[in-house]
């Protein structure tokens, strides 16, 4: 978390020259500069209607063991909304097979029934179902269930056959022509991969191998293609950019593990453990997460109120007028805000509090400042930030236009921060990127902070950064 600053930024020479204003957006354009058409929807995936209606046929087909129906149409609804909602879940590649959802589906029916009836037993105890009349509705369900699945599932690998989905397998060269040929060795999967991303050939044989964004784009054009398969962890870090935008262009982003079975998953793919990336440009600032800011913002405020006060009169006695420090920062989507926090620094100018990086010689600042620098007690006034909207309570951290130019066109990715609202912590804070620290390491831990996003994930570095608080780790 940066301040007012005095000494160069890490990595940057302290050239006086300024830099031209850059997009903090997603970059839509490839490592070579070209540009992809304007997005697509992303590929359906398989619609859960099919798959609902044999359920509930199967749900339906299960009162058919109650010979007296109409005496239990209360059970009968819960039979049927019970089913639904424990039905198993579809939607891993390749689609799945009778007998692999065998276990799956009779168990689920099991507990539906057994629940039933010991509801059933206690509320109804005159019209309490036997235990024949359990085991055959199970039967019955079951066996309706387990053909109409079979039914839909063939007919989905059937046009998965026909139309399987075209995809760009992206990593080394070896390894991705070595994956390539294993899912093309097993049309049942429904991909058909067309070509191979990588930095420059390495005279494996195989599919074309692509290395400029010409050509990917021209292959994503003319194979219209659906779904990207990544086949090494570095894959990720090097080419996020590009992932993205094949993800804005509407492909399915998978990564597959080549080398060894190291996801705990189910997904397969050609033999394959694999799993889906989230990449897509939707909205993460959800619902939830916003009311979390709202609600632990607004709180925080009327508790430490007094303190920002005692911290105010300090700061005016101690220091003069000037109390709280304002200082326009990027936030999301390349929107500007005012950024507000205790004044424990003046720069000689606003030239030197722009285009400065951190401060120097900091033993010489009065000792209330420095208190208040090295515990991270001057960042409490972007509580009134986060209930505004400018900033939420965790995200990447935001930073200076200057810095932002420059950091976008000396470290790729850094741009991609911006897809979501700046915070007062994030995961690279909690991790000890705060400070002179790699802005390389910042992005990255920043990127997969907003890949992985979910409100338990904020909940647990809010948790973290206060058993930090107090540490002396400058901010």
């Amino acid at each position: 978390m940066t301040a007012e600053h005095t000494v160069p930024s890490p990595g940057v020479p302290p050239r006086d020259h300024g830099f031209s204003a850059v997009s903090v957006m997603p970059p839509r354009e490839t490592t070579t500069g070209s540009r992809f058409p304007a997005p697509r929807r992303p590929a359906r995936s398989a619609s859960p209607v099919p798959l609902l209606l044999a359920d509930g046929v199967a749900a339906l087909s299960g009162t058919l063991a109650l010979a007296e129906a109409e005496r239990h149409p209360l059970l009968v609804s819960l039979l049927i909304v019970a089913s639904l909602l424990l039905r198993p879940r579809d939607g891993r590649p390749p689609v799945p097979g009778l007998l692999e959802e065998l276990p799956t589906v009779c168990g689920r029916i099991a507990v539906v029934w057994l629940a039933l009836s010991v509801l059933s037993a206690a509320y109804r105890p005159e019209h309490a179902l036997s235990v024949r009349t359990v085991l055959a509705g199970i039967a019955v369900q079951a066996a309706a269930g387990c053909v109409l699945r079979a039914v839909v599932h063939g007919r989905r690998r059937a046009r998965l056959l026909r139309h399987p989905q075209t995809a760009l397998v992206v990593g080394p060269t070896a390894t991705a022509q070595r994956v390539a040929a294993a899912v093309l060795r097993h049309p049942r999967c429904g991909v058909r991969p067309v070509g191979i991303v990588a930095e420059q050939p390495d005279g494996t044989e195989g599919l074309p191998v692509l290395t400029t964004g010409e050509e990917v784009e021209r292959a994503v054009i003319q194979n219209g293609v659906q779904a990207v398969l990544t086949v090494h962890p570095s894959v990720r870090a090097e080419q996020g950019a590009l992932l993205r935008t094949l993800a804005e262009s509407g492909c399915v982003v998978w990564e597959v593990d080549a080398v060894s079975p190291s996801y705990t998953t189910k997904e397969r793919l050609a033999g394959f453990t694999c799993r889906r990336l989230d990449l897509s440009p939707v909205r993460r600032d959800s619902a939830g997460k916003r009311m979390l800011d709202v609600l632990v913002s607004g709180t925080l405020l009327l508790l430490v109120s007094p303190l920002l006060l005692a911290f105010a009169v300090m700061l005016r006695v101690s220091d003069g007028p000037g109390v709280v420090f304002r200082q326009e920062r990027i936030g999301r989507n390349g929107k500007p805000f005012t950024l507000l926090k205790f004044r424990t620094h003046r720069p000689v100018d606003e030239r030197e509090s722009a285009t400065r990086w951190s401060v120097a010689n900091e033993n010489e600042m009065r000792w209330f400042c420095r208190m208040l620098r090295r515990t991270s007690l001057d960042e409490l006034l972007q509580l009134w930030n986060v209930l505004r909207g400018d900033m939420s309570l965790v995200g990447p951290r935001p930073e200076r236009p200057y810095f932002v130019g420059q950091f976008s066109q000396t470290h790729p990715g850094y741009s991609a921060r911006h897809r979501m609202r700046t915070g007062i912590t994030g995961l690279a804070q909690i991790h000890g990127l705060r400070g002179d620290t790699s802005i390389e390491d910042r992005c990255r831990f920043d990127n997969a902070y907003i890949d992985d996003w979910s409100l338990w994930q904020d909940v647990c570095i809010l948790l973290r950064t206060a058993a930090t608080l107090v540490r002396p780790t400058g901010s």
